[in-house]
């Protein structure tokens, strides 16, 4: 059985091998987890609006949009 090292090496090399180093590389970056916490931030950017906010917003953006 591999060590953990062993798995990912032999993982990356089989991408590398079946999609090329630069699609390996950009496969890989679809599973980097970002920072921050997404959810806190999202109730500090929204928390601040109501539904009538909001509702006023959308019809706004009709407005602009005819």
């Amino acid at each position: 059985m591999d060590t953990p090292l062993e798995l990912n090496q032999k993982g990356f090399e089989a991408l590398i091998a079946a999609l090329g180093y630069a699609d390996a590389v950009r496969f890989i970056k679809q599973f980097d987890t970002g920072t921050g916490d997404y959810t806190n931030d999202r109730h500090r950017w929204l928390d601040a609006f109501s539904l009538d906010d909001i509702w006023a917003d959308i019809k706004q953006q009709q407005v602009v949009e005819e």
